[in-house]
């Protein structure tokens, strides 16, 4: 390996290691800023369709539900300002937010005037 090729080589992973230092999870921050993959549970009744949404800890104020022709929309945004704070002032201060969207394309069966949610227990139901 000539000499060039090795400082760029190192130049490289301490590039790299510094990047992951300050953007990554190292400090726990890292993943907070991702949208979120939120399970859903979906079942079929004589009379309806139920659905289940997994979404714990979050406000029932900060889910969006909207039908545009046969397509449901269910998202969520939440933010709110994290402080982690050093007897000498801060380490780092940021702006968590939580959010995700989910799209389901409904049945012709189904009666938009009549779709009801709640959120109970870290799930929404519709």
């Amino acid at each position: 390996m000539s000499s060039t090729t090795a400082d760029n080589w190192v130049d490289h992973l301490f590039q790299e290691n510094l990047n992951r230092f300050f953007n990554d999870d190292l400090w726990g921050f890292g993943r907070s800023n991702q949208q979120a993959n939120v399970p859903v549970n979906l079942r079929e009744t004589d009379q309806s369709y139920e659905m289940s949404l997994i979404a714990p800890g979050m406000r029932k104020e900060d889910f969006k539900l909207n039908v545009t022709d046969d397509l449901l929309t269910i998202s969520y945004e939440q933010k709110e300002e994290n402080e982690e704070k050093a007897e000498e002032g801060w380490l780092r201060k940021e702006y968590k937010m939580q959010s995700f969207s989910r799209s389901f394309t409904l049945d012709d069966s189904v009666d938009v005037n009549k779709i009801t949610a709640s959120y109970d227990n870290g799930i929404l139901h519709l």
